[in-house]
């Protein structure tokens, strides 16, 4: 006979409210975590925004001075007014205070708010990198589980090889080359900016005419980015083939569509959601080359500028833009992820 004890009503309640208790605290530590790494994250960022730049080659006040003939008394009072004769710890102070009001300082070469110009630029930054992300995302997805189902087949074989050479493709030369085919000796499309000089008025007209400057831009970014999830699915998809759960499901007399879409996709899915939010946030800051190549009005196209300048407050302000999506994004997948694999919950 076993001399074990039985446990009583209220052993079995406190033990239920142990076990009960460290969910909600797991779930808000696990928070704080992620959005701590996401706050040191964005400090360093902050700090790296203002000294990496301060090392850059050239001058910007000579810069501007050789280009508007200025004599040396209208640089020094130029450089003066731009707050670059003061001590490096007090360029550092008006720095800091700047970008937590969300002000950037003046673009020395656009004598604007560098704040208007980003907010000016963004959304045509967000149009054209999410017009890309949906089409990359959803292309990439559906040819990876495709792939993955028909593992071995010929379509297998194109569709991977296809994808892994535009993967490794650099993307100004993809962008170039495109821009020459299709845009110089094709004249399929414009060769660059977002409207044409000469913009339809109505309403109908002028959207078509942004989508048509949007087409090659669109599929360079698309080109070198779908691979990325399609690979991803296929992986993950070929780990669940041999699960235990889609033979169950084929047992049952479900057909291999059915047992794909309902049962495999959705579980291989998992994975791919931390790689979406993350290269969202990549897409948008790799936007530089796209946006310069084909000289589209965004915040890519203000960043190469600035470098060129050196234009360091819009350099700054729009460094300091990138690095947030992209921190954003990644504490997005995190949470998100979190919430989809009950194992990172347990964990």
């Amino acid at each position: 006979m076993s001399n074990a004890v039985p446990p009583s009503t209220s052993a079995i309640a406190t033990s239920a409210a142990a076990e009960e208790q460290p969910k909600g605290v797991g779930a808000l530590r696990y928070f704080l975590v992620k959005l701590g790494g996401a706050a040191i994250s964005l400090a360093m960022v902050i700090l790296l925004g203002f000294f990496a730049f301060k090392i850059l080659p050239g001058d910007p006040v000579a810069s501007i001075a050789r280009e508007r003939g200025m004599s040396a008394e209208q640089a020094d009072q130029l450089r003066e007014q731009l707050g670059l004769n003061k001590p490096l710890w007090q360029q550092f102070v008006d720095y800091l205070g700047n970008v937590f009001t969300l002000n950037f300082g003046t673009s020395y070469v656009y004598r604007t708010s560098v704040s208007e110009l980003i907010g000016q630029y963004f959304w045509n930054t967000i149009l054209l990198t999410g017009t890309a992300a949906i089409i990359a995302i959803a292309l990439g997805l559906w040819l990876g589980q495709k792939a993955a189902w028909k593992h071995g087949s010929t379509f297998d074989r194109i569709v991977s090889g296809t994808s892994l050479v535009f993967w490794s493709v650099p993307t100004f030369w993809l962008a170039l080359l495109l821009l020459m085919v299709f845009g110089g000796t094709l004249h399929w499309f414009p060769t660059g900016g977002m409207v044409s000089p000469n913009p339809p008025t109505d309403p109908v007209g002028a959207v078509l005419d942004v989508i048509s400057h949007m087409v090659l831009p669109v599929i360079t970014m698309v080109a070198v980015v779908y691979a990325q999830y399609l690979m991803v699915m296929r992986s993950s998809l070929l780990e669940e083939m041999g699960a235990d759960y889609l033979t169950t499901a084929r047992a049952k007399g479900l057909r291999e569509d059915l047992v794909r879409r309902r049962h495999a996709v959705p579980n291989a899915l998992l994975p791919t959601v931390t790689l979406v939010f993350m290269h969202i946030g990549g897409l948008i800051a790799g936007a530089v080359t796209v946006e310069t190549v084909f000289s589209w009005p965004g915040l890519g196209k203000l960043t190469f500028e600035a470098i060129s300048g050196p234009d360091l407050p819009l350099l700054q302000g729009t460094f300091v833009v990138f690095s947030t999506i992209i921190i954003a994004m990644n504490l997005i997948a995190d949470l998100i992820y979190r919430q989809l694999d009950p194992r990172v919950r347990r964990a």
